[in-house]
């Protein structure tokens, strides 16, 4: 008898005709109000989850006491409470490394847009307003050859730190848990205190998880310390970073600009204070999303999702703890 799972994300039909193959499958495109009452339902006695963005918690976990593993179609797991599902013994995973290159590109791309202000010029033209030669009040900033600060040097950290590096010839300093030698000798990337990376670049780019330890990281303490000339790039997490800080940081001219793809609230509210703000390049949350790369996604989750239910090492495991002691 094949066992039991929930896939609760819309994923490409190669993808669900492999789950199926293996598991019998209850399948939900998307989440709502008219569905969550039968999903709640179809989870009594669901041995697999498969999707995203589910907050699976204590209270989530009372209503699935048949369930082995959680497969989540993301590198961030801040939805996941991983005590609580090690705690029961339940198989987590994730889907990291696939998506590296893509999010690098979404955030390099983010940061040259909000250094040359393209967003701002692209309206601009489109709005016939460009009707003479533009002024120096509408240039950009130089990217090549300035100073770049990663906050958080993982995958993606690496995969922006290797665009920087060979493509804009930007020094690099980095801070992370922990140092990464690989980067250092690739990059010439050089490892900083946090309050050193805030003095001395000229960019930084925050690429940390969201925990405990990293709720509100950059602060008003953080940006007093950046130069007035720096701009601000959030790929992680909204929650990473004291939205209010930022906003009165910008607004006083303590840093140049900021670019997000990231926010506290998602979607951001249409009253928020940085889709009013000239100096704010925003979007909504794009980093992976291409075809190809939001495939890889869902296939690495699907792999990890059959194999853990089959007793194997799945690809992506978290907690491995859980695997040895189910083993």
């Amino acid at each position: 008898m094949k066992p039991k799972v929930i896939v609760y994300k819309k994923v490409d039909s190669t993808v669900l005709d492999y789950v199926r193959e293996n598991c019998e499958v209850i399948y939900f495109e998307k989440l709502d109000s008219d569905s969550l009452p039968t999903f709640y339902q179809e989870l009594k006695d669901a041995e697999g989850i498969l999707g995203s963005g589910l907050k699976v918690d204590e209270q989530f976990l009372e209503q699935a006491p048949d369930l082995k593993i959680v497969s989540n179609i993301s590198v961030g797991y801040d939805n996941l409470d991983i005590p609580e599902i090690t705690k029961r013994k339940i198989i987590a995973t994730n889907t990291p490394d696939v998506l590296n290159d893509s999010v690098a590109d979404t955030i390099f791309g983010l940061l040259l847009a909000t250094a040359r202000r393209m967003p701002e010029l692209n309206q601009m033209v489109k709005s016939g307003k460009w009707t003479s030669q533009v002024g120096e009040n509408l240039y950009g900033v130089d990217v090549h050859h300035k100073t770049l600060g990663i906050i958080g040097m993982g995958g993606i950290g690496s995969a922006i730190a290797k665009r920087a590096h060979f493509g804009f010839d930007m020094p690099i300093l980095y801070h992370n848990r922990s140092r990464n030698l690989e980067v250092e000798q690739r990059f010439q990337a050089t490892y900083c205190t946090l309050e050193e990376i805030c003095q001395q670049a000229d960019f930084i780019c925050l690429m940390t998880p969201l925990t405990s330890k990293t709720v509100k990281l950059i602060g008003e303490k953080e940006f007093k310390h950046m130069k007035k000339s720096a701009i601000f790039v959030n790929g992680s997490r909204g929650a990473t970073v004291d939205e209010d800080a930022l906003v009165r940081a910008l607004q006083n001219g303590d840093i140049l600009a900021a670019g997000l793809d990231v926010f506290a609230q998602e979607p951001v509210s249409p009253e928020h204070p940085f889709l009013f703000m000239d100096n704010v390049v925003t979007l909504p949350h794009i980093g992976s999303a291409t075809y190809e790369t939001r495939l890889k996604m869902a296939k690495l989750a699907a792999e990890n999702l059959v194999l853990g239910l089959q007793g194997k090492l799945p690809p992506s495991l978290i907690n491995q703890e859980v695997f040895t002691k189910v083993r």
